[in-house]
């Protein structure tokens, strides 16, 4: 078990993540200290406990009206022929 320091809107939040998995975490990091930004040169200064509900709020709200990805008939083509590929390498 790792522990990272997340920076968020100038306060360091210390997280724990599995071996291996720092980089992502500061990167999710990193996109959520950008949505708190954004939030707060919107609507102004938010004491840290209303800007971390509003923050989650509009994360929720972004991942609530996120469309599934669309399949198409070429992603389908190209799903079997890689398909294909394997098998043949198989033999």
């Amino acid at each position: 078990m790792s522990v990272v320091s997340i920076p968020i809107v100038n306060k360091n939040y210390p997280m724990g993540c599995e071996d291996g998995q720092e980089s992502r975490l500061i990167e999710l990091g990193k996109m959520v200290d950008l949505r708190a930004r954004e939030i707060l040169d919107k609507i102004g200064p938010l004491p840290e406990n209303a800007l971390l509900a509003t923050l989650c709020i509009v994360l929720a709200d972004e991942v609530n009206n996120k469309s599934a990805p669309t399949v198409t008939e070429a992603d389908l083509k190209e799903i079997l022929a890689r398909i294909r590929e394997i098998k043949n390498k198989m033999n």
